[in-house]
């Protein structure tokens, strides 16, 4: 599966805090979380694996130099590109998905198997795209919150969809077939690795998890309608605060 052992709690909340802040649901927590719950239990599974994952990041962190781990970086998002291509024609971005295919050529063969990004050196614009987003992007737009045990936050669709895209994965079709879990776990690890800065900010949270939702849930929307998603109408949550009873009979 997709992010194997990434335990992404961290990660999503340093990379979005600034980009999201301000921002508000346009759900309640009953309607997007309603599993909230279950959710609980399975991000405090999820904590207690970081606490075993973690110390492996730190040191490998520590050991590895920052070109190394940009490269490992670069190779990962590299073999993701297939998953990119097919959801681009999917959701009949023909242009985009030519672009990913070209950028996944270079880089597979010039780049030295994706570990030098000499795509984005010719000016070949990167794109992420997953089922869950093409799903979206079909009408299926609102999906219940549900915490994946090890992968992270997610949603029932973007769960499916991370199950139904490991199958085209390169990588996830190797390890159908054989078994092999050892490049989740390393990829798990680097990008683990990446986002120590941020456990300090989670940790100072009132409610770590509530805020990982809301921002996990804030960053899909931004995904999903490719940096431009709509503006919550403001207006409405004024009229259904200060709106006035009706009036009774004879009043």
């Amino acid at each position: 599966m997709r992010n194997s052992l990434s335990l992404i709690t961290a990660a999503l909340l340093g990379l979005l805090l600034s980009a999201c802040a301000g921002m508000q649901s346009q759900q309640s927590d009953s309607e997007i979380d309603p599993w909230e719950g279950f959710n609980r239990k399975v991000y405090a599974f999820n904590t207690g694996m970081d606490k075993v994952v973690r110390p492996i990041a730190v040191g490998y962190d520590k050991v590895m130099p920052d070109e190394f781990q940009r490269g490992v970086g670069n190779f990962f998002r590299n073999l993701d590109a297939p998953v990119t291509f097919v959801n681009l024609l999917l959701q009949g971005k023909f242009t985009h998905g030519a672009e990913t295919l070209g950028r996944f050529l270079v880089n597979s063969t010039v780049g030295l198997l994706g570990f030098v990004d000499v795509a984005m050196k010719m000016g070949i614009p990167y794109y992420n795209e997953d089922l869950g987003q093409t799903l979206a992007a079909w009408g299926y737009q609102d999906s219940r919150y549900l915490m994946l045990p090890i992968l992270g936050p997610s949603t029932f669709r973007d769960g499916v969809g991370r199950l139904a895209d490991s199958y085209y994965h390169p990588v996830g079709r190797a390890i159908h077939n054989r078994s092999e879990y050892g490049y989740w776990i390393f990829r798990g690890i680097d990008q683990r690795a990446r986002f120590l800065i941020q456990d300090a900010e989670i940790e100072q949270a009132y409610d770590p998890y509530i805020l990982l939702r809301d921002v996990w849930l804030q960053n899909r929307q931004y995904q999903i309608y490719d940096g431009d998603p709509p503006l919550a109408d403001y207006d409405l949550y004024l009229e259904e605060d200060y709106a006035e009873p009706d009036a009774g009979p004879g009043e």
